[in-house]
């Protein structure tokens, strides 16, 4: 069984979907790994240590991809129309791409994908489930993002973060508003309270308030009768009414203008990011204010933001970074990988050393795309039918 780790080439993209430790544990489930050469260098992984790990080192795209039964990736493969090696047509027929494939925002690759007969894995749509925990990209790349949030706004932010007492007077403390209290934003909030500022939250669920608490952040939201169903089975955030959506931008607006640093972090699956703060709150702000926009990359939350810029208004900066668990590659290599380690572990016969997937279990079914040139996951009907019924 060859496992192949291609190197990313989509912009701003500095993972890897292997480590030399996961790399060790695949071999052992009976894999042979090749890493394709530089795969890992943004991630401070060097092709030796891979090598030292047991992996073969392949010198390009194409031999990475040649026989290979399982691809793992970070992001989607190119294809002709996106840049100077159509990755899509290396892989070959019934191989198994397991990856963060986006298929929301790029639901044309559905179709590629099933033309191409490639077992199409999203691992982004992994089920809310307990077993399912060690194998949600989600989870491990939203934790880094709050945190690296904090650390970006931080630096950009003009003042001390913690109250500090000295002969010369005192230094008020920061005060930071999170705005989303999700994996993203629970990591936010105790990134802030470590760096000693006072934190206040919002999320539409009314069960983040226990853990926005725990924290020791202040829980601002709307409380009413809506407020106690906006959450899905899977945990996610709902789309909420007009009518909700108005109270809430009322009270946030209220609380935003005594706010020194805004860290938004909504997102609703298979939708853009819902608007959170428009101009006119961010011109309620101090001049040396900060807004970090982790959803800038899905249209974003604030309406100022710019994906891949720090925009200043009136006073007020603006961060949209692109991929901000990437700015902490290294460790975000690291989880990811496990992630998918975690995720083809329990299809690997340990006796016979072949792979041997359960069609039937959540974890599978829940994740894929295509199978046996179909577009199978139901969530993407329509793309289904634009395949002539596959």
């Amino acid at each position: 069984m060859k496992l192949a780790v291609p190197k990313e080439r989509r912009a701003h993209e500095k993972r890897v979907a292997a480590t030399p430790d996961t790399v060790k544990k695949l071999i052992q489930l009976g894999f042979d790994v090749s890493v394709e050469t530089g795969a890992g260098v943004q991630s401070s992984i060097p092709d030796a240590d891979f090598e030292a790990a047991g992996a073969s080192i392949t010198p390009d795209a194409a031999s990475t991809y040649k026989d290979a039964n399982v691809i793992f990736k970070v992001q989607r493969p190119l294809h002709a129309a996106e840049g100077d090696i159509d990755e899509i047509a290396l892989i070959g027929s019934g191989v198994k791409l397991v990856a963060s494939l986006s298929p929301y925002t790029d639901t044309g690759m559905l179709d590629i994908y099933a033309k191409g007969n490639i077992e199409a894995y999203a691992m982004e749509l992994m089920p809310r489930i307990t077993r399912a925990q060690s194998m949600d990209i989600l989870s491990s790349q939203s934790n880094l993002a709050g945190y690296r949030a904090v650390i970006d706004g931080a630096y950009e932010y003009g003042r001390a973060f913690p109250m500090m007492m000295t002969a010369a007077g005192t230094v008020a403390p920061a005060k930071v508003l999170v705005m989303g209290a999700g994996v993203a934003g629970l990591q936010a909030i105790a990134t802030a309270k470590r760096l000693g500022a006072i934190v206040s939250a919002t999320d539409v669920r009314l069960a983040a308030k226990e853990q926005v608490e725990s924290l020791g952040g202040k829980f601002v939201m709307v409380d009413d009768e809506e407020a106690k169903e906006a959450e899905t089975a899977g945990g996610y955030a709902k789309e909420m009414s007009d009518e909700y959506k108005a109270k809430q931008a009322r009270l946030i607006a209220e609380t935003i203008t005594k706010q020194d640093m805004v860290i938004t972090t909504a997102l609703i699956p298979g939708r853009p990011a819902p608007v959170l703060v428009t101009d006119e709150m961010v011109e309620s702000m101090k001049p040396g204010s900060v807004i970090v926009d982790l959803a800038v990359e899905q249209g974003g939350n604030v309406t100022l933001s710019k994906p891949g810029e720090i925009v200043e208004h009136k006073g007020v900066k603006i961060i949209g970074h692109y991929n901000v668990p990437g700015r902490l590659a290294t460790d975000a290599s690291a989880l990811y990988a496990k992630n998918l380690l975690n995720f083809i572990t329990p299809h690997v016969d340990g006796e016979s050393k072949t792979l041997n997937i359960n069609y039937e279990d959540e974890t599978v079914s829940g994740i894929l795309l295509t199978r046996d040139g179909s577009i199978i996951h139901p969530n993407f009907t329509s793309a289904k039918d634009s395949n002539g019924g596959k």
